[in-house]
């Protein structure tokens, strides 16, 4: 994931997170929905669950977006990612493991740094060799200490750092609006999975990004 990646400047991308212990069987036909409709860069395996599930989601995931040149990563689980054909490792601790996933997966690997709101943590982790840095959350939130990371983070990111910038969390059509000429790529998830129909209420939050 690199800003070559991009079609024109400015222009993010979607980054697809999957739901927190979906299983396989049920989460392949909406996954292909989805990917049929929306033009996703890349998707993300929550690491969450036991090793025997969290495989069967990565062998699932993988045969449908590699079908359509589309990377695939896991939360943390170098072992799995390995294990399981995936492209890389998105890591929720920051800047701490970067460089060991980088030797265990190879230059090839696509390693992500979830950084939460610190800018200061996301230069550590584009200095360790991160293929990106997330941020989160973007948007507004009631959860933990209602802190939002600052639109001028990824204004400020995006105009001096080359490693690309994903925005994540609480993301509404407000927010995306907002940081569409911010950011490299929106990783919506929680965002659609509760809704009725997650299709639906992703092409909405997407139109948003213009």
């Amino acid at each position: 994931m690199t800003k070559d990646q991009q079609t024109e400047p400015h222009q993010p991308q979607l980054y697809l997170v999957t739901p927190v212990g979906a299983q396989a069987g049920s989460f392949g036909p909406l996954l292909t929905g989805i990917l049929a409709r929306l033009p996703v860069a890349c998707i993300r395996i929550r690491g969450e669950g036991d090793e025997d599930s969290l495989g069967r989601m990565a062998d699932l995931v993988r045969e449908i977006a590699h079908a359509r040149d589309i990377a695939v990563v896991i939360d943390d689980h170098i072992v799995l990612a390995q294990r399981h054909g995936l492209d890389g490792v998105h890591l929720t601790d920051g800047a701490r493991k970067v460089r060991y996933a980088r030797k265990e997966l190879g230059a090839d690997a696509i390693i992500g740094a979830g950084c939460g709101l610190s800018r200061h943590e996301g230069l550590n982790a584009a200095e360790a060799g991160a293929d990106y840095v997330a941020f989160a959350p973007a948007g507004a939130t009631a959860l933990g200490g209602g802190e939002s990371v600052p639109h001028e983070t990824f204004a400020w990111w995006s105009e001096m750092i080359e490693v690309p910038v994903v925005a994540e969390g609480a993301l509404d059509g407000a927010a995306i609006e907002a940081l569409s000429g911010a950011v490299d790529f929106f990783a919506i998830g929680p965002e659609i999975w509760a809704q009725p129909d997650p299709l639906d209420a992703l092409g909405r939050l997407w139109n948003q990004t213009g």
